[in-house]
């Protein structure tokens, strides 16, 4: 299983959220760079960095700290937030991003979504996110009426390869992830790669998502509260 450390970007700032609350942010380093230095040095070599001001404005804000990512450390990003049509998944892919990760766009611009998909199936990424048990966007601020299997089938017969899957309401609370929605999904549909993400909170959470056979885990919280070490998490990824 790969481990992938995450970076939240608000206004600028390395940061995180509480359940998906602009209201409750937290502030773990001032410079971008500085962080994704600290998983570079660590034999990081791909990081997980999410636009909450793209999410919640639909306009990609924070890509210049993404870029100077890229160019200054020779990693390889996925990022999401604020992609709204295909235009937006070009523009990222030429500036050096690895993977786009699109929640919004899927529900709100399906055509644009699928045209992604079909360009580009090997760098997409279906960020879906849940709250209870529905599929949510916009910043987690809105939520979809068809269900999540549905979606995902529909999704998968055109071409989706990725999915990174989050519980809403496991988000930066360090209570454990969602073991049996990540165990349903990869039985239902071991044809995809899983990403599992939110609420990893100690390396026995790591240690049963990968018995489970999940692909990967983003991990942010856990780190930044210093729960799991760069160095735990960097030698379960080897």
């Amino acid at each position: 299983m790969q481990t992938i450390p995450a970076i939240d970007l608000l206004n600028g700032q390395a940061v995180r959220l509480h359940k998906g609350s602009y209201e409750e942010v937290t502030v773990y380093d001032k410079s971008p760079l500085n962080q994704a230095k600290k998983f570079k040095e660590a034999g990081f070599n791909h990081i997980h960095v999410v636009d909450l001001n793209g999410a919640k404005e639909g306009k990609f804000v924070n890509l210049p700290h993404i870029k100077e990512i890229i160019k200054e450390l020779g990693i390889s990003v996925q990022t999401g937030g604020g992609i709204r049509v295909f235009d937006d998944v070009e523009m990222l892919l030429d500036a050096g991003l690895s993977k786009v990760i699109c929640s919004s766009m899927a529900i709100k611009n399906e055509k644009d979504w699928l045209k992604s998909l079909e360009e580009y199936p090997g760098n997409m990424i279906l960020g879906m996110d849940l709250k209870d048990g529905k599929i949510a966007y916009s910043g987690w601020l809105e939520t979809a009426e068809e269900s999540m299997d549905s979606f995902l089938s529909r999704m998968i017969d055109h071409g989706l390869q990725e999915v990174l899957c989050t519980d809403i309401s496991k988000d930066g609370t360090l209570s454990g992830p969602n073991f049996e929605l990540y165990n349903s999904l990869k039985k239902d549909f071991p044809q995809i790669r899983i990403i599992a993400s939110g609420g990893v909170s100690s390396m026995e959470d790591l240690q049963k998502l990968d018995k489970a056979d999940i692909d990967a885990v983003v991990i942010g919280k856990a780190y930044y509260e210093n729960r799991i070490s760069l160095e735990a998490m960097a030698n379960f990824n080897n």
